[in-house]
């Protein structure tokens, strides 16, 4: 029986992960669950799963929460709520759910106790890769991909050589936006924006696939997973989202990894390794897909995905002023104060003005997110300099 701790239970990657949990309830048991404000179906969560411990992020919520659950789940709140869970709680396998710069700290704690992590946030890897990569290797921490993409490599890769791979190929779906001009970018609402035609996700994640940052967030996350270089990853459109990635290796043969598009799977994955548990989730049936298609990423029209290509080579803080930059322009478009076409623009603009630190410490990671967020936050368009 592994414990879990789920950061994030009440986003679409933690929800996925409890359906997963409630199909093999002799495998797994929820120790502890995290939410940011949703008090409703955290508690639903609490009265089902039965966790000693439960985090609400908003801390004017926790008391609210602790009258509704009484003496049978101890509450925690804010940051260093997320923070006390991961130290000191026992569990097997953390999940890290929590999207954006906020799963770095609280992932940081499960690495140096030296549990595995199974890791959808991928922000962690964006912002201080090389730092949690050193940190898994020091505290013999297992690092294991939930992402469908970094899952399908990670399964492409089982038995085979580092020094045997020609190339990684991640692919994308092209998201809401494959078939819109450019030029129809000033005009895009949010609810066009969230109507992804593949993958069921959260905002933030679901805007991010619409400009393809996420795909870029994960040309970077896939760098420092597979310790693989600019000249090895490519991204290609799949608009059927059946292959989630490929790898290439010298012989010119590729491996891949197909299903329909099912967070689950890869969520099972994740937790069950290096076992395979039978599932009842939905059968490819390739008669009924007909067809898989592939095209070229237009890097013109989706300039967020050339600007991670950039910030990789780049290196240093320049990720996370990326990240940084990219979290609040998304913010500000959800609000409707920017355009959508106005996302890459700002995080441009970030990456410019704020100074890029070649070898940071995790203080100055922290800094470099702070600062970020500070100028793009006051950022408005006709004032650049």
């Amino acid at each position: 029986m592994k414990k879990i701790l789920l950061l994030g239970s009440t986003g679409s990657i933690g929800v996925n992960t409890l359906n997963v949990v409630r199909e093999f309830p002799d495998e797994f048991e929820v120790e502890a669950i995290t939410a940011n404000s949703n008090v409703g179906l955290l508690l639903d969560q609490i009265n089902e799963f039965n966790p000693k411990f439960a985090v609400i992020r908003d801390k004017s919520k926790k008391a609210e929460l602790q009258e509704l659950v009484g003496a049978k789940c101890k509450i925690l709140s804010g940051d260093e709520g997320l923070i006390e869970v991961t130290k000191y709680c026992e569990y097997d396998i953390l999940l890290s759910a929590l999207v954006g710069f906020a799963g770095l700290a609280p992932t940081i704690e499960g690495i140096k106790r030296g549990k595995r992590i199974a890791l959808a946030n991928k922000e962690t890897l964006v912002v201080a890769g090389e730092l949690v990569i050193d940190l898994c290797k020091k505290h013999n921490a297992e690092l294991l991909p939930v992402d469908s993409e970094h899952s399908a490599i990670f399964q492409a890769l089982i038995g085979e050589s580092q020094k045997e791979i020609r190339r990684i190929i991640l692919t994308a779906s092209g998201g809401p936006f494959l078939n819109t001009s450019k030029d129809e970018f000033d005009s895009v609402t949010v609810e066009q924006a969230l109507d992804h035609p593949n993958w069921s996700m959260g905002s933030k994640i679901t805007i991010d696939s619409a400009s393809m940052m996420n795909k870029g967030l994960e040309v970077i996350e896939a760098h420092w997973l597979f310790n693989l270089g600019r000249d090895k990853i490519d991204v290609v459109i799949h608009p059927q989202s059946i292959i989630h990635s490929m790898v290439e290796f010298c012989d010119s043969s590729i491996k891949a990894q197909l299903s329909v598009p099912d967070m689950k799977l890869p969520i099972q994955y994740a937790l069950s390794y290096p076992n395979r548990f039978t599932s009842n989730f939905i059968q490819t049936d390739f008669v009924k897909i007909g067809s898989l298609t592939f095209f070229e990423p237009d890097l013109n029209k989706f300039k967020c995905l050339q600007l991670a290509f950039d910030a990789m080579q780049e290196g240093g803080t320049a990720p996370c002023i990326l990240n940084a930059a990219n979290e609040i322009a998304v913010d500000k478009f959800l609000k409707g104060e920017i355009k959508f076409s106005y996302i890459p623009k700002m995080i441009s603009h970030a990456i410019e003005s704020i100074n890029n630190h070649k070898s940071p410490d995790l203080e100055t990671i922290f800094e470099c997110d702070r600062q970020t967020r500070d100028f793009a936050t006051k950022f408005k368009f006709g004032e650049e300099v």
